[in-house]
């Protein structure tokens, strides 16, 4: 049976499907976002407290690698495969090397429910996917277009660090690193502790998001929904043979096999409005959260469990 957070999305989306007038108020979503993004950045600062040192450089290093790979590989996919223009491949593979907060958030209460040793820095890995994959889909369209980078890109540089999400994670994980659990028990025990509400509801409201984006399935983009199905099975094996190669614990592998399996639905469509305003982040957002979100909660996590117990026994 999915864990419980996992229904809520489930209700959700079939309230959405069913045409229910259940909606979450904007100013709602937006606070239960920017919780779930502090107390992730918390939990994992609070992980950290302590347990940081030199040696986890290189695994950080190589996670923002792949990072950075990903939408070099999915760029000319995007373009030959799907079929796609330049400024929509580039928005996709920004999307799709870019992570889901979401994604990260269930996978991550997926390895607590079940005991699994699980890494201080992984909190981190957000963090260093996201940024590199933004910044080399928008390099490629640049280079694309004969565009000169400099100036443009420092606004971009800028668009991208000062995004709430990475603002709450990073000042969240410094937090909780500074003061850890007991030190600072005080505020952060109500918002760890609130950790699996605050994600259920979040759930609910994306629930009710991937049912708009599906309504209705646009067939004529067969292509893309093909390739939303089909890129969190590859690039969740090339995330988990990462973590296995650097010997990572097995909770550390499934969520970074989760990460690498995921697209970005918050960070990366803010960037690429920015950065590449002729894109159609309508696409992108029917592809990560319409169909690679869903696909990755409901089933893929539980799957990745499976094939990382088989990698790391």
């Amino acid at each position: 049976m999915p864990d419980i957070v996992v229904m809520f999305f489930l209700l959700g989306l079939l309230a959405g499907v069913l045409k229910s007038d259940l909606a979450i108020p904007k100013a709602a979503y937006d606070t239960l976002s920017l919780l779930l993004m502090l107390t992730i950045g918390l939990k994992g600062g609070m992980a950290l407290y302590g347990n940081l040192g030199w040696s986890v450089v290189p695994e950080l290093l190589s996670v923002a690698s792949l990072g950075a790979l990903i939408p070099l590989a999915l760029m000319p996919v995007l373009r030959r495969v799907v079929r796609l223009s330049p400024a929509d491949s580039a928005s996709l593979a920004a999307h799709y090397g870019s992570v889901s907060a979401g994604t990260f958030a269930v996978a991550l209460a997926f390895a607590e429910g079940r005991g699994l040793p699980i890494g201080a820095e992984v909190t981190l890995y957000l963090v260093m996917m996201e940024l590199p994959a933004i910044m080399v889909a928008i390099a490629i369209f640049r280079r694309y277009r004969g565009k000169h980078t400099g100036e443009a890109m420092q606004g971009i540089w800028h668009e991208t660090l000062t995004n709430r999400g990475v603002i709450l994670l990073a000042g969240g994980v410094v937090i909780g690193a500074m003061y850890g659990p007991a030190e600072g028990a005080n505020v952060t025990n109500l918002l760890t502790g609130a950790f699996h509400a605050v994600l259920a509801l979040f759930l609910l409201e994306m629930g009710l998001t991937a049912a708009g984006t599906l309504r209705p399935i646009p067939w004529r983009h067969w292509r893309l929904l093909a390739f939303a199905l089909a890129a969190p099975a590859v690039l969740s094996l090339v995330g988990m043979s990462v973590g296995v190669i650097l010997g990572l614990p097995a909770g550390s592998v499934l969520i970074l096999t989760a990460l690498a399996a995921s697209a970005s639905y918050i960070a990366a469509p803010a960037a690429m409005r920015t950065a590449i305003p002729e894109a159609n982040i309508g696409l992108a957002m029917l592809a990560s959260l319409g169909f690679t979100f869903p696909l990755n909660v409901i089933v893929g996590i539980p799957l990745y469990h499976q094939l990382v117990l088989w990698a790391t026994a």
